[in-house]
């Protein structure tokens, strides 16, 4: 094999618009693209996770097709918060073939917020794979922040990096491939600008977008799967989601051949 630069994928928060990522991981290793360092948040947390702890896509698939909401929370009684995600821990422990960073056989990092000083809370190298990717999947407000080991109270990651291009970075990889499942927008809702809920939601968008621009900027490469007809909570759309998710992979990767192996675009 020629030389290449060392790669990072960087997978975005989405709930289950993050289902759209299992798609693009099989395109790019049909297309044989190595992933030496993998980030995500929230969604993308689960999908990095799973591929960094050895399973294969096929397993990574079956984990996400049969998530369901009441995988994730319970009610609780809490004034943080209206459900427990103490449960979700339990379900990816019981599926990741490995569960500490110290034993994974990618590097692999998830993105956390701290709910105190609202600064990105990086975890990796060592600890608990499970409990990292728990809170970076702990909505603020809808689950009770999740406690680490330092004290900290760890909430979603998408607060402070959406697209954790930055988080992939720091590893000391060459060339990072971000996945946004969320900049494609919202077109389920029809007009975004003709409703109370539709100005809310595109005003939103809008600062998520300016959020995610310095780690756009921190990217070589962004794939962006064509998701805007699919809600944020229709995880049972895992079809259409991985679908969009393995055509848009399919879409970028002769680009992304060219740019890691620039002479030929064909080596590996």
């Amino acid at each position: 094999m020629s030389s290449r630069p060392s790669i990072a994928l960087a997978l975005s928060g989405g709930a289950a618009r993050g289902l759209a990522h299992v798609g693009v991981l099989r395109a790019l290793l049909e297309h044989k693209i190595p992933i030496d360092y993998v980030a995500g948040t929230s969604a993308g947390a689960i999908v990095g996770g799973g591929l960094a702890a050895g399973m294969s896509i096929d397993e990574i698939e079956d984990l996400g097709r049969s998530l369901r909401w009441r995988h994730i929370g319970r009610l609780t009684i809490s004034s943080r918060g209206i459900l427990s995600n103490k449960r979700f821990e339990h379900f990816l422990r019981a599926r990741l073939p490995r569960t500490r960073f110290e034993e994974l056989l990618i590097p692999f990092a998830a993105v956390a917020t701290d709910l105190n000083t609202g600064e990105a809370v990086i975890m990796r190298d060592k600890g608990d794979v499970a409990l990292a990717i728990r809170a970076s999947c702990t909505i603020p407000g809808w689950y009770v922040p999740v406690a680490d080991s330092e004290g900290h109270q760890l909430v979603d990651g998408g607060l402070v990096a959406v697209i954790p291009a930055t988080c992939a970075r720091a590893f000391g990889a060459d060339f990072v491939i971000s996945v946004d499942v969320n900049s494609d927008g919202a077109t389920f809702f029809g007009s975004s600008t003709r409703s109370l809920f539709g100005v809310i939601l595109q005003s939103m968008l809008v600062a998520q977008r300016t959020a995610s621009a310095k780690q756009i900027a921190a990217s070589d490469y962004v794939i962006t799967p064509k998701v805007s007809h699919i809600r944020w909570d229709q995880i049972r759309r895992a079809d259409e989601l991985i679908e969009a998710g393995y055509k848009a992979g399919n879409e970028s990767a002769p680009a992304i051949r060219a740019l890691i192996w620039p002479k030929s675009g064909t080596s590996g």
